[in-house]
């Protein structure tokens, strides 16, 4: 079992940048590949961005490549999301995620844990 809890966000003007964390709870962390995804008002959970097990990997969606950089340090159970050049577009609750299967993945419905969410709000 896995917990994970998200904190740094809040609000930003547009170009702006915000760091996201996500602390992990056990000592398996660096067993699980991590994403983070986000959830705009009436639209779908969409994958942001995903980092492997080591670190070594790294995938992002179209819309934040350039931008935004995702990050691991093992020794502290953390996953960040860096996020520069911020748009309105990029408001959100932004959560981190744990998968148990290998691999880096974009797909929800592949990972396993969830944690609680965190806003995001871009003014412009």
């Amino acid at each position: 079992q896995v917990q994970l809890v998200e904190s740094g966000g809040g609000l930003v003007q547009a170009g702006g940048s915000q760091r996201l964390s996500c602390a992990a709870s056990g000592r398996t962390f660096s067993s699980h590949a991590m994403g983070w995804f986000r959830q705009a008002p009436g639209k779908e959970r969409e994958f942001v961005a995903g980092i492997s097990r080591s670190g070594g990997t790294s995938i992002y969606a179209d819309s934040v490549k350039g931008r935004f950089t995702i990050s691991r340090d093992n020794a502290k159970n953390t996953v960040y999301l860096q996020m520069n050049s911020l748009k309105a577009e990029d408001t959100a609750v932004y959560y981190c995620a744990a998968r148990l299967r290998i691999g880096v993945g974009r797909d929800k419905d592949e990972y396993d844990y969830w944690g609680q969410g965190t806003q995001v709000t871009v003014s412009s």
